[in-house]
């Protein structure tokens, strides 16, 4: 893992890294079949793209430039049941490579047919990328900006809390958020609500983070805060709340974050997270394992 990332959650679930043109790096990954058959799987990685805040892959082995520069070794094995392997990704980024982010996703798959043919059946687990291209290592930084914090009723009178965040950096971002209302009436507050989901934002693109609440809650006045974050990045917005009769309330301004990096307490495991993925063959779970660096035309990182 770079020193830059040692502590970044993200890092510890996909392949994350910034790298120079001329750099090459490995990553070894731990496949198990934790199903009673014996399986045979095929490792290769293909494009990836951001879509309407989610990370997709691409139909199939649609190449692209990272996924071109990308090898597994082995590309193919046998895992007995209830076993294991290991496979080595490898990426060698060519000396004349475009600087700037790119995605693509390292795929397990494991093909199915019934006996006397028919449709073939295909499922995948795969760990995504996140590689930025750029001269010396340092392809430049991730930053956000969370802009308004807006609370407002839904069309079903539900009282609804967003945040509207805005990627202003050179990185992707996978943001989640918290809100938290405190000093309503009578002295109520509330502890941490997540939003709904985790949106992933790519360069120069804008979100809004929602939380929705209990149809009891009351009006307000309410301190609301809502915090964001992706892997160490965090940036908050805060603002006096009352939530209107109907509508949209009017938005209380945000500011662009004062710093690019704001370290907030995470846990972090000690072993590669484990993906999961429900195959009609059999159950296959895939995991990070480590990764060492080939070489590098970069000049050399301190810490």
């Amino acid at each position: 893992m770079p020193t830059v990332a040692a502590g970044d959650p993200r890092a510890r679930l996909y392949i994350v890294d910034e790298l120079a043109p001329g750099a090459a790096i490995q990553r070894r990954l731990e496949i198990t079949n934790a199903s009673r058959n014996d399986v045979h799987v095929e490792i290769f990685a293909a494009a990836a793209a951001i879509v309407d805040g989610s990370f997709v892959g691409a139909d199939g082995r649609t190449a692209n430039d990272l996924s071109s520069w990308t090898t597994a070794s082995p590309a193919a094995r046998d895992i007995p049941a209830n076993g294991r392997a290991q496979a080595t990704v490898s990426l060698a980024v060519p000396e004349d490579a475009p600087l700037g982010e790119q995605y693509a996703i390292v795929w397990v798959e494991v093909r199915s047919a019934p006996a006397g043919g028919g449709v073939v059946q295909v499922n995948r687990v795969g760990i995504r990328m996140y590689v930025s291209v750029g001269p010396g290592g340092t392809a430049g930084a991730a930053h956000f900006g969370v802009d308004t914090l807006t609370a407002q009723r839904d069309a079903s009178g539900v009282p609804v809390v967003t945040a509207a965040v805005h990627n202003t950096g050179q990185r992707a971002l996978d943001v989640s958020g918290t809100l938290s209302l405190t000093g309503g009436p009578g002295g109520l507050s509330t502890a941490l609500i997540p939003a709904e989901r985790i949106v992933t934002l790519e360069i120069g693109a804008s979100t809004t983070l929602a939380v929705r609440l209990d149809t009891r809650i009351p009006t307000g006045p309410w301190n609301g805060r809502f915090t964001v974050r992706s892997g160490l990045l965090e940036q908050s917005v805060s603002g006096v709340i009352t939530f209107p009769a109907a509508g949209m309330a009017r938005s209380v301004p945000g500011a662009l974050p004062s710093a690019p990096w704001r370290l907030h307490p995470v846990v972090i495991p000690t072993i590669g997270m484990l993906l999961f993925a429900a195959l009609t063959t059999g159950m296959i779970a895939l995991r990070v394992r480590g990764r060492h660096r080939l070489a590098t035309s970069a000049v050399p990182r301190q810490g």
